[in-house]
Formats: structure tokens, sequence, C-alpha cells
């Protein structure tokens, strides 16, 4: 057999398979996006038919992690990467982690939507939960569209939508803090509110921290221990001429 041949032959199966792990991850990364989305409207509708659909998508994403975790393991332990390829896996088998634990948010408010839509009909429009998704939602896409290219050209953008966010729900939290206080009779709904306007404040610091292993994988850099701020300032710094 010509060695020329068969090196690249497992060189092309190689990317076939780190390409494969990228697009199962994005595939991940969209069912997650979904779930998030059927959970906020099975929220605001107390829509348990909805909820239930959540619940069962959360077992699809666990199968994916499963699957994909084992497909990574594998190709570690035979091909022994490097560089760019080995923080690619590394990478993805994080990144695939944090989008479980959206997951898990995700199910988490469908399961109290159920519990919400057997004590009252449908809850109110919930302005709050609405607008602190919306943000939510533009967050987890770009982290997941940067993934998808590679790229961190847009990090002083994904900053400031995660710094909003953070900003925005102590606003919230304030809001029905304030609102519990007022009227003690609605003391159950808020606290719904108060726990889900929580939930995806936590979803966008599991985004956040799929943007940080994006930068891994771009970088080399490891920048899980710097806070927003200073990983702003760090790169604003390489930026300037």
């Amino acid at each position: 057999m010509d060695s020329t041949k068969s090196g690249h032959h497992i060189s092309g199966q190689f990317d076939i398979e780190i390409e494969y792990i990228r697009d199962q991850v994005l595939s991940m990364g969209g069912l997650v996006e979904q779930q998030v989305k059927f959970a906020i409207q099975a929220f605001i509708n107390g829509d348990p038919e909805q909820a239930e659909k959540v619940i069962r998508q959360d077992k699809q994403v666990h199968l994916y992690g499963t699957i994909l975790d084992q497909k990574c393991a594998e190709i570690l332990a035979l091909r022994q990467p490097a560089a760019f390829d080995l923080r690619m896996l590394i990478a993805a088998i994080k990144i695939i982690i944090e989008l479980e634990r959206i997951g898990y948010f995700a199910e988490y408010t469908a399961i109290k939507s159920i519990n919400l839509s057997s004590v009252e009909k449908k809850t109110e429009s919930c302005p709050e939960v609405q607008h602190l998704y919306k943000l939510n939602k533009k967050l987890l896409h770009d982290v997941l569209n940067a993934f998808a290219q590679q790229n961190i050209n847009n990090i002083n953008a994904i900053i400031t939508q995660y710094r909003n966010i953070a900003r925005e729900y102590i606003l919230i939290f304030r809001q029905l803090s304030a609102r519990m206080s007022e009227n003690p009779r609605d003391i159950q709904r808020t606290m719904h509110l108060l726990s889900t306007v929580r939930d995806i404040e936590r979803i966008a610091e599991h985004a956040f921290h799929i943007f940080e292993y994006v930068v891994y994988l771009v970088k080399g850099e490891n920048i899980r221990h710097l806070s927003a701020e200073e990983i702003a300032r760090k790169f604003a710094k390489r930026d300037k001429p």
C-alpha cells in the first residue's frame, strides 16, 4: 500500500469525523433553542401540552449528549489529535454539557408552567418573561453561530448582550419583589415569575460559557476564570494598533 495515500485517507477520514462532531453539536444546539422557546411559550400561554413536549425533548437532548460524548471519547483515544483538532473536541465536550444544562432549565420552566396551569388557566402577558427571553434568544443564537463559524469577531457584542441580560434580570427581580410586598394575594404567581426569570438568566450564563469555549477553540486560551468585564478589557487591548 502507498503510505502517502494511506496517510491522506486517514487524515481525510479524521476531518470528516471532526466535521461530524461540529455539525451534531450545532444540531443539538438548535434543538435546545427550540426547547427553550417552547418552554417560555408554555409558561406564558399556560399550555400544559406544550410543556409536555418540552419535557419529551429533554430526552432527545440527553441522547444527543450521550452519543456525542462517546464519539468524542473514541476520536480522542484512536486519533490522538493535537492543536486545533484537540481544542475542537475539548470545546465540543464542554459545550455539550452547557447545552444539557440549558435544556434542564427549559424543562424546569415547562414543569412550572404545568404546576401554574393547575392553579389558573392562563398567566397574564408576562412582559418580564417575554422581554428577558427575547434578549436571551439572541444571545444563545449568536453564541451558537460563533461556534458554527469558529469566529469571535463579535466578542464585544456578545459581552454587551450578556451584561444587558444580567442588568435586566436585576431590575425585573426588584420589580417583582416589590409587587409581592404590595399584593400578598398574588405571591404564588409572582414567585413563579421570579423563578422563571431566574431560569432565563441562568440560561444566559450557560450560553456565555459556551462562548468562552468558542474563544478557547479559536484562540487556545482559557478565559473561564475571567469576568465579562475582564474578557472585554483583555481583547480590547489586543485590538489596539
